[in-house]
């Protein structure tokens, strides 16, 4: 099987490459790492992975973006792959944005920036997420080879 991918995706090029380089520096064997600043560009390989039978494992996303909510992000990555993990990443306390996201989108778990120490805030979540997916994804059978 080949490597899940982990896909991040946050408009504030600082804080994605400093979770970018978290996430690396932690899961870069285990996982492939997709990271962008754009909605429509991770809809685009959201798109291009289901058309060629990859797998994502977990969805990493800021809140507020220009371009589209963190929430509906997460609600589209849902319907396309709905055995991935959902994060939603934010420097607000956004209670209704909490409240609708984990009524209504099902979110994994809501991530307060900034997340340092990540030994300490960032890999915990991360660690029990991924476990979890892995405990209870099913991949699709391709046929004996």
């Amino acid at each position: 099987m080949k490597l899940p991918f982990i896909i991040i995706v946050d408009d504030d090029e600082q804080v994605l490459r400093a979770i970018q380089r978290d996430i690396r520096k932690k899961y870069n064997s285990e996982y492939r790492i997709s990271a962008t600043d754009s909605a429509n560009e991770a809809v685009e390989l959201i798109q291009e992975l289901k058309l060629k039978n990859e797998t994502v494992a977990l969805f990493i996303s800021d809140q507020r973006r220009l371009e589209m909510e963190g929430v509906k992000f997460l609600e589209y990555t849902k319907e396309i792959f709905p055995e991935a993990k959902l994060v939603l990443l934010t420097a607000y306390s956004d209670i209704d944005v909490a409240i609708r996201a984990i009524n209504n989108l099902k979110l994994d778990y809501y991530l307060l920036k900034p997340w340092n120490p990540p030994e300490e805030k960032l890999y915990p979540v991360i660690i029990d997420l991924l476990d979890d997916w892995q405990n209870n994804f099913i991949p699709e059978f391709e046929g004996i080879k």
